[in-house]
């Protein structure tokens, strides 16, 4: 199976559990964690990337400053707010509520 791309609604969720697991990282360093976690899986498109953290800024879940990379780079760096845990917690929960309920539907095919 090859690598997937990763759909931008689930995308911002990633990013969100990202941001909280790991506390404040760089574009780059968002995209290899996803990617990482999902044992190389999914592939980060900084296509869709980037505009989804925007996205997630504007609406208050994350916020950014300029910083310094490890390679002497300037990098903008999120960070999770406030709002944005709450957010990943209510996400999460959808997401587990949707799946079982999904997994029922899948169970129920299977034992005709």
């Amino acid at each position: 199976m090859g690598e997937k791309e990763v759909r931008q609604g689930t995308l911002a969720l990633m990013v969100l559990k990202t941001l909280e697991s790991m506390g404040t990282l760089h574009g780059y360093g968002i995209a290899r964690r996803i990617e990482q976690t999902s044992g190389d899986l999914l592939s980060v498109n900084y296509g869709t990337l980037y505009p989804a953290l925007l996205k997630l800024e504007q609406e208050g879940y994350i916020a950014s400053e300029w910083g310094v990379s490890e390679n002497n780079r300037r990098a903008k760096y999120y960070r999770l707010t406030r709002a944005g845990k709450r957010q990943v917690e209510r996400e999460t929960r959808d997401w587990q509520e949707t799946t079982a309920i999904l997994a029922r539907f899948l169970a129920s095919e299977e034992s005709r």
